[in-house]
């Protein structure tokens, strides 16, 4: 079974592209905290590449921004390509199947967002009705 699940913070902004048959698909970099390996050390983390494809990468380019808490659900990827100096070079990443948003959007943007998968529309505190 190949099934990932990660929470962290987006260490960069996410950089959102296009294949050429106009595929959309967003580049990530997701912060995971480590649980800390003894005294006297200090919190560290690991830098996980992800990539989201379709209408939940062009949610997460145009709703996220650097610092952002967020979970990704999705598979683990291992694939290779030839450098310009004949090496093979491998490339491990996480390819995101489901993202959801942890945090409050800045500058007070109120309940967390859930994508979901398609970008969800937040519902503004006055239309809840409890």
């Amino acid at each position: 079974m190949n099934k990932v699940f990660l929470i962290g913070r987006l260490s960069k902004e996410p950089e959102l592209r296009y294949t050429q048959s106009g595929k959309a698909v967003c580049s990530i970099s997701l912060a995971v905290d480590r649980r800390h390996q003894g005294e006297g050390q200090g919190p560290s983390a690991d830098f996980i590449p992800c990539i989201v494809w379709g209408n939940l990468g062009e949610a997460v380019a145009n709703n996220l921004s650097k610092g952002r808490k967020i979970s990704v659900e999705g598979r683990l990827q291992v694939r290779s390509y030839n450098a310009q100096d004949g090496t093979k070079r491998y490339i491990t990443e996480v390819v995101g199947s489901e993202v959801e948003f942890l945090d409050s959007r800045p500058n007070g943007g109120g309940a967390p967002a859930d994508v979901g998968g398609f970008g969800g529309t937040p519902v503004p505190d006055d239309d809840i009705p409890f």
